[in-house]
């Protein structure tokens, strides 16, 4: 899913074409992307409406409309972008916002698993998710010592607390496996067991790995593109993540991929050693990605994102 970087890539390339611009006209293709209010209500209150300022919360896009918030939550596979008209439209576009330069602002999901939540000045109706977000890993309010508040007392694994949108907002399943990775921690130690230097150093490894991430404009190596419809340039940065037998960069061991909070899970045995008691468990071999035969591990679940 758009994580973080990706998101923030969408709400820069969007910016420009869509702030100030109104909406003439509202299409929805499918009802069901359409989480609050009634489709119908939704598209009333839209049309005829400016969008003022685009902002982002975690995996969150905000487009402000004056008083009213149009939250839009990509999730899996949803895609945000601007185009003329003309452009042949997917089988998977749900919702299009025409616009009074010509241009339309178009949402398609392959998966059908985002969609919009459009709120009044009393907010009502915000999807729960957005109202209990943890702190946003790149502002000043994400210290160390949040980071160390954060993990103190969780018996999960570090990645699945990672994972944790309450905890630290905007994180997903590639760069909390490059962030530990970074931070040489594997993924399945426990999140109260971490040393204040591991804290520390961990906590500078998020926020440099964000911060590369959306400089390089986001991963792509599946559906996410930006707001014009660009693949991103991160994938080629990754250390780990998506790298299954291929040399660590470091140390030159075969990366290996396991089971870590419901998600798949890559790290280095040797970078990051195993803690004592966790048995990793070799399951058939696999083809990879990038067409390797892998060895694929489980470990035991720990709390989902």
């Amino acid at each position: 899913m758009p994580e973080l970087p990706e998101v923030e890539t969408v709400r820069r390339t969007l910016y420009p074409r869509v702030v100030g611009r109104q909406i003439r006209r509202v299409e929805v293709l499918t009802r069901r992307q359409i989480y609050h209010p009634d489709p119908d209500t939704f598209v009333a209150e839209l049309e005829g409406s400016t969008f003022t300022d685009i902002g982002r919360r975690g995996k969150y896009l905000l487009f402000h409309l004056g008083p009213a918030l149009l939250v839009a939550h990509l999730r899996m596979s949803g895609h945000l972008y601007v185009c003329a008209p003309e452009l042949p439209r997917t089988k998977h576009l749900h919702v299009v916002f025409h616009l009074d330069d010509g241009m339309e602002l178009r949402y398609d999901d392959q998966r059908k698993f985002g969609g919009f939540h459009l709120l009044g000045p009393d907010r009502q109706g915000m999807p729960p998710g957005l109202a209990n977000l943890g702190p946003e890993p790149l502002s000043d309010e994400f210290t160390p010592e949040v980071l160390a508040a954060a993990l103190a007392g969780r018996r999960t694994p570090v990645k699945a607390a990672l994972l944790n949108q309450a905890l630290v907002a905007g994180l997903g399943n590639i760069y909390a496996d490059e962030a530990l990775f970074c931070a040489r921690i594997h993924p399945a130690r426990q999140a109260s067991s971490l040393t204040p230097d591991e804290v520390a150093r961990l906590h500078g490894c998020i926020r440099r790995v964000l911060t590369t991430a959306v400089e390089k404009r986001g991963t792509t190596f599946s559906l996410y593109r930006d707001g014009e419809g660009n693949a991103g340039d991160m994938y080629d940065e990754l250390q780990v993540f998506d790298r299954t037998g291929e040399p660590c960069p470091v140390c030159g061991t075969p990366i290996c991929k396991v089971v870590v909070a419901q998600r798949g899970t890559h790290f280095c045995p040797h970078c990051q050693p195993a803690p004592e008691g966790v048995a990793l468990k070799p399951r058939r071999a696999r083809p990879g990605r990038r067409g390797e035969s892998v060895r694929v591990a489980a470990e035991p679940p720990g709390t989902h994102e």
